[in-house]
């Protein structure tokens, strides 16, 4: 499927609050509760700290998410993945012809996820083309292997900023994207704030795992809560049930950093083939506190439907 087709029905859920509104600059397209930004798609390289490797340079990627009350939920350029940019998303191990391209781990050269152009902008929310690109060969040939179509909207509802996150890939190269079993990478990851640890941070997730346990189990949400400028907050993350996989594997940490990556390829291979296409729905609740199990089934129990 070609992205002119794509297009043709490209159209972003109405759920406009009357606090919510977009905007874009020159670097940014930003959403807007009333007065206060609390969403950040960078259409500019953000720059890793002074002294790193330029190759950490990115863009397409979301930083910051604020709650309602603009506490930080995000992080950026941590010293230990200076690659690890609020919230993104990219293919780790690949196969794609001869070559084996890595979207995700930016210091390999050999691929990386990239902003085109903005396709769209509503009251409520965007859309925006991007690129998976890898660089082939002994040359480093330039190519586009994914093009994508990445749509965020928002709303405000039960004093929670919400994020819908639509991601539609499509294989353009006229070669099988091979995705074999690994334990990170796809469609969905997130880097918490740099200061949240054990002392001050947890996961929960459905199925009521946390830090020590959650790792590579499935789930159809999970939340990292912690503290924040303006007292605790919570990102709950809920995956579609119709996902590829779904519910997805979890990749998260225990050595105290917040870290999570809706893992779709950790225990089963997948593949996109010459032309394919695939889309992945994710809801983001950004909060103040620390959101319950209860609630948190509420708001699965509403987007599953």
């Amino acid at each position: 499927m070609d992205l002119n087709h794509l297009l043709l029905g490209l159209c972003l859920p109405s759920l406009v609050s009357a606090q919510i509104s977009v905007s874009e600059s020159e670097q940014f397209l930003s959403i807007q509760n009333g007065a206060n930004d609390f969403l950040c798609y960078h259409k500019v390289a953000l720059e890793p700290p002074a002294g790193v490797d330029p190759v950490f340079r990115r863009n397409a990627v979301i930083h910051p998410i604020k709650t309602p009350n603009n506490g930080v939920l995000t992080g950026v350029h941590p010293d230990d993945h200076y690659h690890h940019i609020g919230v993104w998303h990219a293919w780790v191990k690949t196969i794609h012809g001869l070559d084996q391209p890595d979207f995700w781990n930016l210091k390999k050269k050999t691929g990386r996820v990239r902003f085109v152009r903005v396709l769209e902008k509503t009251g409520n929310g965007f859309a925006v083309e991007q690129e998976q690109l890898a660089y082939k060969g002994e040359d480093k040939v330039e190519t586009v292997v994914l093009r994508e179509i990445l749509q965020v909207s928002a709303s405000f509802k039960k004093d929670a900023n919400v994020i819908d996150y639509v991601l539609t890939q499509t294989n353009v190269s006229g070669v099988k994207l091979e995705l074999p079993a690994y334990r990170y990478g796809g469609p969905l990851a997130y880097r918490g704030p740099l200061n949240w640890n054990r002392g001050n941070s947890e996961y929960l997730t459905s199925e009521d795992k946390t830090r020590v346990d959650s790792y590579a189990t499935r789930a159809n949400w999970c939340m990292a809560y912690g503290d924040i400028e303006t007292g605790r907050g919570t990102l709950l993350i809920l995956g579609h049930p119709r996902n590829h996989d779904a519910p997805h594997r979890l990749r998260t940490w225990d050595n105290g950093k917040m870290f999570l990556n809706i893992a779709a390829t950790q225990e089963h291979a997948f593949a996109i083939g010459a032309g394919d296409t695939v889309t992945w729905k994710f809801r983001l609740i950004a909060t103040e506190g620390v959101m319950s199990k209860e609630t948190a089934n509420q708001w699965w129990a509403g987007y599953s439907k």
